[in-house]
């Protein structure tokens, strides 16, 4: 019976060990998962914060260097000639109001928008930089409003701002009262033509319509965009009494970066402002020459490159819907015009080289 009763417990002793070995096993290899993952995922975030640099420690370094980041005084930088940086309101839709009101909150003090419902909510820009002002303070001689006429082609057909049933020139009249009525205002500074026509006299009959707006006190300035040819912004600054004061063009090197066209704004005194500047250049931004570049000045690849375009004179649209983005975005646009000397020439030229700039126009700089 006891050696019946020792078989009986050696046998359930292998057989626990059996049911054991597996699991223990399998707890072995589920904790080294666990801590390898924990390794990686250490490894991931320390690699986001040696990346990125919050708008935290953008206003800390601000501080530290003597400058600091004022929501209520920052509108003193964007009412001079210098470049700015503007926000850019395309694409927000039923957010605009919110994203606005925040930009305005946290320093922008130029808006961009267009009376095109098909990708812009101008009444909802309207709403958010008057509801921030009230919050703030602030009178709107402290704004920069800009809004854009455009035309048939480049509206949704269900969804038009004005009568297309009238002549093209009571559309640009009515296009405009629409967008003096949506931003809450009497006045433009700048009304922008949102493409050139497809003949340049076409252009210039419709430039002519927006001069007498210019006349009337409507609309302190004119501008146009989406404009590629040197030889149709020559023929239109030739042609016209008020000369353009604002050309609006992509910033990508499929039109070589605009680089006679902003050399010829820059001898005109026309203000050249990129749109695209940072999506159209993703590639460039994330090469290791500009990463490291960017993190040996306290900056991210984004705001390097908005103070590259500030450096040479140019005011970058910037459409960012982060909150952190947009104090970082008005922190580096405010050292720029407060005088701070942030790019070399020889690094505005490595800059350009690695955005594929063969010439970088070194005499705009600002």
């Amino acid at each position: 019976m006891v050696l019946i009763s020792k078989a009986v417990l050696k046998k359930k002793d292998r057989d626990i060990k059996a049911f054991l070995r597996p699991v223990a096993t399998a707890i072995f290899i589920g904790a080294f998962l666990m801590i390898s993952c924990f390794v990686i995922f250490q490894g991931r975030k320390s690699e986001v914060i040696v990346e990125s640099i919050t708008a935290e420690n953008v206003i800390r370094e601000h501080q530290k260097s003597g400058l600091r980041h004022d929501k209520k005084q920052a509108h003193l930088a964007w009412k001079t000639d210098s470049p700015n940086i503007i926000y850019g309101t395309a694409w927000k839709k039923d957010d605009t109001a919110r994203l606005v009101s925040e930009a305005v909150t946290n320093g922008f003090r130029s808006i961009d928008t267009a009376c095109q419902p098909k990708h812009y909510n101008e009444a909802g820009v309207g709403e958010g930089w008057v509801t921030a002002a009230e919050q703030l303070g602030l009178n709107r001689s402290d704004f920069y409003l800009q809004t854009k006429f455009t035309d048939i082609s480049g509206q949704d057909k269900d969804n038009i701002p004005y009568n297309t049933a009238q002549p093209i020139e009571e559309q640009v009249r009515e296009s405009l009262e629409v967008s003096l009525k949506n931003l809450q205002t009497d006045y433009l500074d700048a009304l922008v033509l949102h493409s050139p026509f497809p003949t340049i006299e076409k252009t210039i009959e419709i430039w002519r319509v927006m001069e007498a707006f210019v006349d009337s006190g409507k609309v302190h300035k004119l501008g146009i965009s989406n404009i590629y040819s040197m030889e149709k912004l020559q023929q239109l600054y030739d042609s016209v009494r008020i000369k353009p004061s604002v050309v609006q063009n992509r910033f990508r090197i499929e039109t070589k970066f605009d680089t006679s066209i902003r050399i010829f704004c820059k001898a005109h005194n026309i203000s050249y402002q990129s749109f695209w500047t940072l999506t159209a250049n993703r590639k460039a931004l994330r090469s290791p020459g500009i990463v490291k570049l960017a993190h040996g000045k306290g900056l991210t690849p984004q705001t390097l490159m908005f103070a590259f375009m500030m450096t040479l004179g140019h005011s970058p649209l910037s459409g960012t819907k982060n909150e952190d983005h947009m104090i970082e975005d008005v922190a580096i646009a405010q050292r720029i015009v407060d005088g701070e000397q942030i790019l070399t020439e020889d690094e505005l030229n490595e800059i350009g080289g690695q955005l594929g700039l063969l010439q970088v126009d070194l005499s705009s700089k600002w």
